[in-house]
């Protein structure tokens, strides 16, 4: 066999080995890592580059090597979610670099962090003050998180009183113009559904790039065709608009009724009416 046809072989056998690996040792291996997962996953890599350009080494001592630096994460990491203290020992322990609004300078000349790079830590979580800051923490992975004063921190609803409707999750009911029936399903809806919403915005699904539909039966497209523009959403200011009207029409009926009994039932009626829409109008109004 030729050379580099061998390299080819072993590199593709490499890949395979490396990619099994990743799968199984999880997602986690590729995000976050400790500092054992980073000594390990570039021992990995060493090896698997080793195994497929060296070709006068034995092509199984190196996957040997290789099981061998993936055995020892893997084990690791099964016996550190069953004790904290080895879990500790391994992966470390987050360091406090900010507390109650003070930076805490050893612990930052403790893991080496200059006030240049806190600083540049804090910026990309958006805080550019230190003063704002109530408290830091330097995670094993590397990360900063950071907790604003609570004067600092941004508004929310809640804060204001203000009911809002719960977050679902949105399902892509067409990617690049083909329907796709599972997600279509998964929101309790179907292809004459869809292609009603369509017609009624005036496009074709052909046309279509990406189609959303919300868990209030709202659908939201982005065309291939971005000239064309699209009308807004309909579907939950008219029926909020519906409600309001069917209020408006059971008042005037109490007004226009002299018939005491029937007047007092549209009345209660009204009040009726005017509960749900108060509690409906928080989620027509996202």
């Amino acid at each position: 066999m030729a050379e580099w046809m061998n390299i080819a072989v072993r590199s593709f056998a490499a890949v395979l080995i490396l990619f099994s690996i990743t799968r199984i040792l999880g997602k986690k291996q590729i995000s976050q890592l400790t500092f054992f997962e980073y000594m390990t996953g570039i021992a990995i890599g060493e090896l698997a580059g080793f195994i497929s350009t060296d070709l006068e080494a034995h092509f199984m001592h190196g996957v040997v090597a290789i099981l061998v630096w993936f055995l020892i994460p893997f084990v690791f990491e099964g016996l550190t979610q069953k004790s904290k203290h080895l879990r500790d020992w391994v992966e470390g322990k987050g360091t406090v670099l900010i507390k109650e609004g003070k930076i805490m300078e050893d612990n930052l000349k403790k893991e080496r962090y200059s006030a240049d790079e806190l600083l540049a830590q804090l910026r990309t979580k958006n805080v550019f003050n230190i003063a704002d800051v109530e408290f830091a923490n330097l995670e094993t992975s590397g990360d900063v998180s950071v907790l604003l004063k609570r004067e600092n921190q941004p508004l929310t609803p809640k804060h204001l009183g203000i009911k809002v409707a719960p977050e679902s999750e949105p399902q892509a009911v067409i990617i690049d113009g083909n329907i796709m029936d599972e997600p279509l399903a998964t929101a309790g809806l179907s292809r004459e559904w869809l292609q009603t919403e369509l017609e009624k915005i005036g496009v074709t699904l052909e046309n279509v790039f990406l189609g959303q539909a919300d868990a209030y039966g709202q659908l939201t497209v982005d065309l291939y065709d971005d000239v064309i523009k699209l009308p807004s959403p309909t579907v939950k200011p008219l029926l909020l608009a519906t409600l309001k009207k069917c209020e408006a029409d059971l008042t005037l009926f109490g007004l226009s009724t002299r018939n005491p009994s029937t007047k007092s039932m549209y009345e209660d009626a009204v009040k009726r009416m005017g509960h749900v829409i108060q509690q409906v109008e928080p989620l027509l109004k996202m």
